[in-house]
């Protein structure tokens, strides 16, 4: 099992199917809400790819397999065998939902919130790249967008409104392939709102819209404070799980050894025993009914604080303000172990215990209230200082000179080669995908994060070296048939890419 499989794996237990139990346990309840997700590309390809829904459903017997060996370990300790209990029957609802209900395809469900109504998704450049230093070559960062949207119109049957542009990083030369491509609004730091020409007389508490007619919604900081501090924020209280003690690291390596990396190295199982308690290495044992009384306290929190936010802003506004909060999806499950339930109560609480405010999508808001302030966009990112820099800096501007080398030869190529033959087609619609590849703005990000950097360097150097070696195969006429099945099989992502999309 590949690490990146696991990163899969672990988002689907702990963040996905959270999020589709509680979604559908508000529609059994009948309780309205709406909610904006990005799904993006390679997700939507990871999740309907055969062969990783049968290694996730995998993942998640095996998952249950250790909870019931620790049932049977931990039978003489009460509080343990509990936390046991609580996992086996956590995971073997998740094989319910995942194997059961959706035949081990989760985008169906999202599929069917959206079109019930309750959610919007919205579509995002087609490897998370970083826009910004892409348009060097202007096909390159418009091709992300064209690939995005296809891969979302394949899996969602509609055209999205919205574009999560990766790392909200916009500069105002994007807007013309937004608009090419239909997309109507985007999302931005703060800072893309607050600093922009002229000054929004609401800040982020309204939308702006760019001479060039896209709709920018901001991040609201203070309802992203409450959730994101570090110091203050929800996920940090003591009685919730503590994300660094799992099993993984701390049983007999004989005991564990079926359930880690066959590379050999110690990973997480999912199985944690102990909660946050403080600032100390000292953790104490956890307990899930006080976490779930804490969601729920903070859940009435949040909500009260978006009514006296909403109170205090709405007397100056021609308009109803919007409050747009901004998280990362795996924020819920995966790191913050009860954010889904937390979601889950808190739109509950919205529903029965306040009528000051509704929630609502970007289109619905922006189609019950057209009229909004015209006002150019500052260019912005989020991240660190709020200007790039996390994306190029000294330690990893080095990428950029191969992207945009090889983002000139893939328009180079798609402008000379207009009939190819099947053979030259194969090739240069794989040219592409390893130019994507190539271009996420993962790599530079886990550089800067100085996290796991050996491996952020081998994929930008093997997807650049394949799409070089593809791309001299393609002008001398002597393709490689077993090298492009071989790395065709290796990086097959975005099965109906059209490599054309370079030539415009």
């Amino acid at each position: 099992m590949y690490m990146e499989e696991r990163w899969l794996f672990e988002a689907i237990s702990e963040t996905y199917i959270p999020l589709i139990k509680y979604f559908q346990k508000l529609c059994d309840e009948n309780i309205p809400f709406k909610i904006t997700m990005n799904i993006s590309a390679p997700l939507i390809t990871m999740l309907t790819d055969d062969l990783l829904q049968k290694r996730s459903l995998r993942y998640l017997v095996e998952r249950l397999w250790l909870a019931h060996k620790e049932i049977r370990r931990t039978k003489g300790h009460n509080d343990l065998n509990n936390l046991a209990w609580f996992y086996y029957n956590r995971f073997k609802e998740q094989y319910k939902i995942f194997k059961r209900e959706y035949n081990c395809n989760l985008i169906p469900a999202f599929k069917k919130f959206q079109d019930m109504g309750h959610l919007e998704i919205v579509a995002c450049p087609a490897t998370h790249g970083f826009l910004p230093l892409l348009n060097v070559t202007p096909n390159a960062s418009r091709a992300q967008i064209a690939n995005g949207i296809k891969v979302y119109e394949e899996a969602f049957g509609r055209h999205p409104n919205g574009m999560w542009l990766s790392e909200c990083a916009y500069i105002p030369e994007l807007e013309d392939a937004l608009n090419e491509f239909g997309i109507k609004y985007i999302f931005l730091e703060t800072h893309g709102i607050t600093n922009a020409d002229p000054t929004p007389i609401y800040g982020t508490l309204s939308p702006i819209i760019s001479p060039k007619g896209i709709a920018a919604f901001g991040r609201d900081l203070e309802s992203s404070e409450q959730v994101w501090s570090s110091i203050t924020g929800y996920p940090g209280h003591p009685n919730y799980r503590e994300f660094y003690k799992d099993i993984g690291f701390e049983s007999d390596w004989d005991y564990i050894k079926p359930f880690v990396a066959k590379s050999g190295h110690r990973v997480d199982t999912g199985l944690k025993y102990h909660r946050i308690t403080g600032k100390t290495d000292y953790k104490e044992l956890y307990h899930p009914d006080w976490a779930m009384q804490i969601a729920e306290e903070q859940a009435d929190h949040f909500m009260y604080s978006r009514v006296k936010q909403i109170n205090d802003s709405a007397t100056n506004m021609i308009v109803p303000p919007i409050i747009t909060s901004q998280y990362d999806a795996e924020l819920y499950g995966h790191w913050w172990f009860e954010g889904p339930y937390w979601i889950y109560v808190l739109f509950k609480k919205i529903h029965f215990n306040q009528d000051t405010f509704e929630l609502i999508t970007p289109s619905e808001y922006l189609n019950r209230y057209p009229k909004i302030q015209e006002s150019q966009p500052a260019i912005s990112t989020w991240g660190a200082h709020g200007y790039s820099e996390v994306w190029i800096n000294p330690g990893n501007d080095y990428m950029y000179k191969h992207l945009h080398a090889a983002a000139d030869r893939m328009v180079y190529l798609a402008r000379c080669i207009t009939n190819p033959t099947e053979l030259e087609r194969k090739a240069l619609n794989q040219c592409a995908r390893e130019l994507l590849l190539a271009q996420s703005s993962d790599w530079p990000f886990i550089v800067t994060m100085n996290t796991m950097v050996e491996y952020a360097h081998k994929r930008l150097k093997d997807h650049i070296g394949r799409f070089n070696a593809l791309a001299d195969m393609i002008d001398k006429h002597e393709i490689n048939e077993e090298y492009l099945d071989d790395i065709s099989y290796k990086d097959k992502i975005f099965p109906n890419i059209d490599y054309s999309i370079y030539a415009k």
